[in-house]
């Protein structure tokens, strides 16, 4: 059997590649690169994916989408934003990009989500936002999340990079909170063939002062009407993207068909993590916690089955954010987990025979 990669987008692109360089080609032959027709056509398509109860901001990345969020809602020095160290860099510079403090609050060890029965002991007189990430595409609950902080006036943001096309409670993921952070980063579950992301808000002012600081703060004149950044989605980002949305139920239900194998097939006591409550998980990652991670991956490696790790070190840990004062212990169930997670190889064009190879392989080693 052929080396099984953790991601790879090559194989959906040869189902799509017809209609991705008709849409390259279309954009090159317009005349216009930057913020045109193919951008509002997605930006229009994914606010009709969420629901057509808001309004998409198309940005540069992932980050991009989180800096803009926060700027939106004022956030900057002196300000106070609650989030996960168990998630991906960006989350944590972007708060920082605006000036803001991250705050870290530890997480469920069931689900690796954010422990929202410990967001009041971090909440301080200085907290603007919380920033609750949904993980692996496992879900939040948001509105739990909204009891604490309702009547305190502090602003909630999604952080939907591993989450698009999650649900709860019937809802899509990213329209729950005051805005939402999209990334369409090529290993996402609708990824882009190169950096892109979105924010996305149901509150028409604040999408319109949102797209205000993507290009500057210009206003219809071009003119600085706020302190802005350039952070526009290019156009041949949004051909790709406008192709790939048609797919993109499609594609989860492959996520959710592979997860169902893998659930099946692996060894009942190899441990993995529970879905929050009425939720849609969309299997962004599969991810299992194993004892002695870093042999396994070797030995999972040496029968040609690649893994990744997410995420390997907590932030709070890392050396470029020693400033923040956090030290070892600091976040115990964040630390814990950080040793154990393994992502075994997820995405929709995955045969079912690969999975059972990779269940197959791994049920050996760890007997």
């Amino acid at each position: 059997m052929k080396r099984i990669r953790a991601f790879d987008y090559l194989r959906q692109y040869n189902d799509i590649e017809g209609k991705v360089l008709s849409g390259i080609k279309t954009v090159l032959n317009s005349g216009n690169l930057i913020l045109g027709e193919q951008v509002k056509r997605f930006e229009n398509n994914f606010a009709n994916y969420l629901g057509n109860n808001g309004y998409a901001v198309a940005v540069n990345s992932g980050t991009d989408a989180l800096v803009i969020a926060l700027r939106a809602l004022n956030i900057g020095y002196g300000d106070e934003v609650i989030t996960v160290s168990n998630t991906a860099v960006p989350t944590v510079s972007a708060i920082r990009i605006v000036g803001a403090t991250p705050v870290f609050c530890d997480i469920e060890e069931s689900t690796a989500l954010i422990r929202i029965d410990q967001i009041n002991d971090v909440i301080t007189e200085n907290t603007k936002a919380i920033i609750p990430v949904h993980l692996f595409g496992n879900v939040v609950d948001i509105n739990e999340i909204k009891k604490i902080t309702a009547q305190r006036g502090i602003y909630i943001i999604e952080d939907c990079a591993q989450a698009i096309g999650s649900k709860i409670n019937g809802r899509m993921v990213g329209t729950l909170a005051d805005i939402s952070a999209f990334s369409f980063y090529p290993t996402k579950n609708l990824g882009a063939y190169g950096d892109a992301g979105l924010c996305f808000s149901k509150d028409l002012e604040l999408a319109k002062r949102m797209r205000e600081i993507r290009m500057y703060g210009f206003d219809e004149n071009n003119i600085s009407k706020i302190e802005g950044i350039n952070s526009r989605m290019d156009e041949i980002q949004a051909a790709i993207l406008n192709v790939k949305l048609e797919y993109i139920d499609s594609y989860i239900e492959g996520r959710s068909e592979l997860a169902k194998e893998y659930n099946k097939l692996l060894y009942p006591n190899i441990a993995r993590f529970s879905e929050t409550a009425n939720s849609g998980h969309s299997y962004h990652l599969f991810v299992i916690r194993v004892q002695d991670r870093d042999e396994i991956r070797i030995k999972l490696s040496d029968v040609g089955i690649d893994t990744g790790i997410h995420y390997k070190c907590p932030i709070h840990l890392m050396s470029g954010y020693e400033f923040l004062g956090y030290s070892k212990g600091s976040l115990p169930i964040t630390e814990l987990l950080s040793g154990e997670l393994l992502s075994l190889p997820m995405y929709p064009e995955l045969t079912k025979k690969e999975v059972a190879f990779v269940c197959e392989q791994l049920n050996h080693i760890l007997s």
